[in-house]
C-alpha cells in the first residue's frame, strides 16, 4: 500500500499525552492510509470505546467490524481489544483450551491472572496487533495493509510495547517468554513505527520529547509528530504589542463603524498581548519539537468539532504532508 514516508511499516502506534486528540489522530490516520483500497485495521487498547463515539456506532465488541469506507474502495476496520477475551483466544490458539478458558473466567481467574501480572496483560494486547501484523505472511483470508494502534499515553507508551522487560519477572522461558519475545521481534522492526501526538503547549512538548528519548533508549521505532489542533496566528505583524497607540486604534475602530470606547481599546490591547504572547510561546515549541529531528505533520484545531466529516478532513490532510 503507497505511503509516502512509512512505505514499510504496517503497524502505526499512535499515542500522546491526555487531551492532545491521539484517538482523533489514529482514526484520521487509518482512513488516509485506507486510501486507494486499502484495508486498515484501527485498534484500541484502553476499554474507553473512542473509536464507537469517533465513528458514531455502539460499542465494539471483541471481533473486527467495519467502521468507515473511503473513497477508492478502502475500508477501515475496528476492533476494540480485551484483556480477558485476548487470554481466552491465546489459550485457544495456544493451547486449545478455549472451554476451560470460559470456566477460568467464570472464576474470576482472568481478572486475577492480567491483575496480579500487569505485564502480561500488556503482551496480550500488543500480541494481538501483532498476529494482525503477520496475517499478511500466512495470506489470512482477513489480511490488513496496515494496523493502527490506537495506544495508552506517551507517558506509559513505552512500557507498554517493551513486553519483554514487563514479563520477564512472570516467565523466563516457555511460551508465554516465547510469544513476548516474538512479539518485541515486530515492535523493534522496520514494520512498526510508533507517532507522537503534541500540542504546541510546554507540557505536551516536554512529554513528547521525554517519550522520545525513552522509546529510542528501548530501542523502539520513533515515527512521526503530529502538532494538533493548530491556530494561525490572527496578527500580520506579531512584535510588542503594548506598544500599540491607542488614540491609532480608536480611530480605526471609529472608522469601521465599531464601538471605541475607552474600556473596548484597553481590552483589545489586552488581547492582542495575550495573543502575541501565545504566538511566541507556540514558535518556542516549535523549534523544541524540531530538534527532535522527526518528521512533523500538522493539523489544525477545528471548531465545528470532530465528527466523521471532519476525520475524512484531518485524513485528507495527513495524506498531503506525506504521513500516508
Amino acid at each position: 500500500m503507497p505511503s509516502t514516508d512509512w512505505p514499510d511499516v504496517l503497524l502505526h502506534v499512535v499515542s500522546g499525552k491526555g487531551g492532545t486528540g491521539k484517538t482523533t489522530v489514529a482514526a484520521a490516520l487509518a482512513l488516509a492510509l485506507a486510501r486507494d483500497g486499502g484495508q486498515v485495521m484501527l485498534m484500541e487498547v484502553e476499554g474507553r470505546q473512542g473509536l464507537a463515539q469517533l465513528f458514531d456506532m455502539p460499542p465494539l465488541p471483541y471481533e473486527e467490524r467495519r467502521l468507515a469506507s473511503v473513497p477508492g474502495g478502502g475500508e477501515v476496520w475496528g476492533l476494540a481489544v480485551d484483556p480477558e477475551e485476548a487470554l481466552l483466544e491465546y489459550l485457544e490458539l495456544f493451547y486449545n483450551l478455549r472451554r476451560a478458558g470460559g470456566v477460568l473466567r467464570r472464576m474470576g481467574a482472568v481478572e486475577f491472572v492480567t491483575t496480579i501480572a500487569p505485564g502480561l496483560r500488556d503482551v496480550l494486547l500488543t500480541g494481538k496487533a501483532v498476529e494482525l501484523v503477520r496475517r499478511r505472511d500466512k495470506k489470512h483470508a482477513r489480511a490488513y495493509d496496515a494496523i493502527v494502534l490506537d495506544a495508552p499515553p506517551t507517558g506509559r507508551i513505552t512500557r507498554f510495547l517493551n513486553v519483554n522487560t514487563e514479563i520477564a519477572g512472570v516467565a523466563k522461558v516457555g511460551p508465554i517468554r516465547n510469544q513476548a519475545d516474538g512479539v518485541m521481534a515486530v515492535l523493534r522492526s522496520e514494520k512498526t513505527a510508533v507517532h507522537l501526538t503534541t500540542l504546541l503547549e510546554e507540557m505536551p512538548v516536554q512529554e513528547t520529547a521525554d517519550g522520545v528519548a525513552e522509546l529510542e533508549d528501548a530501542a523502539l521505532p520513533v515515527g512521526g509528530i503530529v502538532v494538533n489542533m493548530t491556530r494561525p496566528p490572527l496578527l500580520t505583524a506579531m512584535a510588542d504589542l503594548t506598544s500599540i497607540d491607542a488614540g491609532a486604534l480608536t480611530s480605526s475602530l471609529k472608522a469601521a463603524g465599531i464601538d471605541a470606547s475607552p474600556h473596548v481599546v484597553d481590552a483589545l490591547q489586552a488581547e492582542g498581548v495575550d495573543h502575541a504572547a501565545r504566538v511566541r510561546l507556540e514558535e518556542t515549541e516549535r523549534e523544541r519539537i524540531a530538534a527532535l529531528g522527526r518528521p512533523v505533520y500538522d493539523l489544525p484545531f477545528l471548531a465545528g468539532g470532530i465528527d466523521l466529516a471532519a476525520l475524512y478532513e484531518l485524513a485528507d490532510m495527513l495524506h498531503e504532508q506525506g504521513m500516508a
